[in-house]
């Protein structure tokens, strides 16, 4: 599947302002992440729209947010137009999704001493988990977990001081968050395997039309194709995540 040389309604559909404005949640430090200095964003889901604003022969505009939840609301209500995010039902409900582009491994962070050794013993009564609010985590176990109670971090990046600050029995997020975390507060382990796999995937909002979402969903699968999300993947030295098959 390979994406077409846009049409002049194609490249106003996207970029009505003139420009390709881009939602970049710095929340997941597997897509992107703050450069130093305070610069411009950098990492994956930076290098994708970088590409596609290239294509479409626009300039490329970040909008950046440090939480997952601030990020789809851009798009949602059409701040942005394009984003980078975990597919889920409830965020479907505005944004056209293409195919996922990246895996991502959800997992769960413990204290040494927890007597929680599998994924599966989490959803008891009395154990809270910790999410990013907003975040795919909290999406997810909200609908899944029936008798363990959810507590909402500000973002991803502050859910392990969450955890730690208030004495909590688990936390969730992103393995690679995870085990960076946990070298900052050592007497910790992650549970073996993952609670969740996150699809992450490119989207715009639904009011820019099926040929627009169609597009789209072509350039994620030319760029997972051609080796280009591998490479960008290689290149910021990410760990934890792997290339979506193709759809």
């Amino acid at each position: 599947m390979t994406a077409t040389t846009p049409s002049p309604e194609l490249i106003t559909a996207f970029a009505p302002t003139g420009a390709l404005r881009a939602s970049i949640n710095l929340g997941n430090p597997i897509l992107a992440h703050a450069s130093a200095g305070g610069g411009q964003a950098g990492g994956v889901s930076v290098d994708l729209a970088a590409e596609l604003a290239r294509r479409l022969g626009v300039p490329l505009e970040l909008v950046v947010f440090k939480t997952a939840g601030h990020s789809v609301e851009a798009v949602t209500n059409e701040r942005a137009d394009i984003g980078f995010f975990a597919v889920d039902p409830l965020r479907g409900a505005g944004i056209g999704f293409t195919a996922p582009y990246v895996l991502i491994e959800g997992c769960y962070l413990v204290r040494d001493d927890s007597p929680l050794t599998d994924n599966n013993e989490v959803d008891r009564a009395g154990t809270r988990v910790v999410v990013g609010g907003g975040s795919a985590y909290d999406l997810f176990l909200t609908r899944e977990l029936k008798h363990a109670s959810l507590v909402r971090a500000p973002s991803s990046q502050a859910v392990v001081d969450t955890f730690v600050e208030q004495a909590l029995e688990v936390a969730a997020g992103v393995r690679q968050q995870l085990e960076a975390d946990a070298l900052r507060f050592p007497g910790h382990r992650l549970l073996p395997g993952r609670f969740m796999v996150i699809q992450q995937a490119m989207g715009c909002p639904k009011g820019r039309g099926e040929a627009a979402r169609a597009f789209l969903a072509a350039f994620v699968e030319e760029m997972k194709a051609s080796g280009f999300v591998a490479e960008a993947l290689a290149r910021h030295g990410i760990q934890g995540a792997s290339v979506a098959p193709a759809a």
